[in-house]
């Protein structure tokens, strides 16, 4: 494990110029000094708390040299694959330089949530499952459609209790021995379209048809938590988010400015 960790470390840290000083290995054309091996091994010191012994260390340094020097030989900088690598290397380099002061500044307040969590509270919903699989043909999704709506017609004018109505029909085997209920749930915990139907639903109503890559569902909004009993740390995590991307946001948006953009959306609609 030692070795691994090592390694990893080594690959991540900074290069650091050579200085004049005693050669303490040569592997092929590189020359490992002995300032260059206690820079790189004092800094994997201070990352980890059971460093390699400087023996070990060296030897990954010797072989961690022998696989550059094998890849350049094999021209393996010129593979697809290595050039992909080396892409998302480098942009995620920038956006480390680039955006990561700014991010690590990201603060945010009691008032930020509570404005956040009006849009986006925390709901309980039960639900009957009309499911199609997933790669279902539109053939089958009609038919899955077909019966949802049959099944909707028969929930609104029934006076049963929308538990036992669950057991009646529900195709979802979980939820359907708890009634439904799929407990507390949020915008960034469930899919889109169900959360913004559920959402919009008054405590007690009961709506369909809601469509998700599951299948069709019929809803039953049985609660909303006040901000005072929600997931603080969820909430925060939420407003966390929308912050970063905003600074992504705004960063290529100038940055695209200085380049030539064409796109032609058509081919994807």
């Amino acid at each position: 494990m030692k070795l691994v960790i090592s390694i990893l470390m080594l690959i991540a840290a900074p290069a650091f110029a050579q200085k004049s000083s005693e050669v303490l290995a040569q592997v092929g054309k590189k020359t490992i000094t002995l300032d260059e091996f206690n820079k790189k091994y004092n800094d994997i010191k201070t990352k980890t708390t059971n460093p390699p012994t400087k023996d070990l260390f060296l030897e990954d340094m010797v072989r961690y040299e022998v696989g550059l020097q094998e890849a350049e030989k094999r021209n393996l900088e010129k593979d697809p694959i290595v050039q992909e690598q080396l892409r998302q290397a480098m942009y995620k380099a920038l956006l480390e330089k680039e955006l990561g002061p700014k991010i690590q500044k990201i603060t945010i307040s009691d008032k930020e949530m509570q404005n956040w969590y009006k849009n986006n509270p925390e709901i309980r919903t039960s639900n009957i499952l009309i499911e199609f699989k997933q790669g279902a043909t539109p053939a089958q999704i009609a038919e899955a459609r077909k019966r949802a709506e049959e099944i909707y017609a028969e929930v609104k004018k029934s006076k049963r209790p929308f538990e036992e109505l669950v057991k009646l029909y529900s195709d979802d085997a979980i939820s359907k021995q708890a009634g439904g209920d799929i407990g507390w749930q949020s915008r960034v915990t469930i899919v889109p379209a169900y959360y913004e139907a559920a959402v919009s639903m008054k405590v007690g109503e009961v709506n369909g048809l809601i469509e998700s890559p599951y299948g069709f569902h019929i809803v039953k909004l049985t609660g909303r938590r006040s901000f005072e009993n929600a997931d603080k740390r969820q909430i925060r995590a939420a407003v966390y988010d929308d912050k970063r991307k905003d600074i992504f946001n705004e960063y290529f948006e100038k940055l695209k400015k200085s380049y030539s953009i064409k796109e032609n959306k058509n081919l994807i609609k």
